[in-house]
């Protein structure tokens, strides 16, 4: 994989719901073309955090499988960001995806294979 430019990052998870208490999910994968993040349910539900939707998602391979989504906070390099994430089932990858990472303004750098701040965030332009 690492030829491919993908590399694993370090994140905590947070219920907004019960601010206070993080978790910690070593080696997350940081994928641009997941929508969502994907969190082992174990961790979000020892944070309390609430299945409120079950949604269907396409993996790579073609298969379409169905998980819960739920609220949370998550932080990566130095930011915060609330997101809905996916409770993940044992043999699914654990994610950080792409809407992850654009709430916490970060861009992937291929050279380095880094979270970096992604700058300015777009705006409405003044007309």
């Amino acid at each position: 994989m690492a030829s491919m430019g993908t590399f694993r990052v370090d994140v905590e998870v947070e219920n907004p719901a019960r601010p206070g208490t993080r978790r910690r999910v070593e080696r997350a994968l940081v994928d641009t073309g997941a929508e969502l993040s994907w969190i082992p349910a174990d961790v979000l539900e020892s944070l309390g955090i609430e299945r409120y939707s079950q949604l269907r998602f396409r993996q790579a391979s073609g298969s379409i499988v169905e998980r819960w989504v739920g609220p949370a906070f998550i932080y990566a390099a130095g930011k915060r960001t609330t997101d809905d994430v996916v409770f993940c089932e044992p043999g699914d990858l654990v994610l950080l995806g792409a809407r992850s990472l654009e709430g916490l303004n970060l861009r992937v750098e291929p050279a380095t294979r880094q979270l970096v701040d992604a700058g300015p965030v777009p705006a409405a332009a003044f007309v």
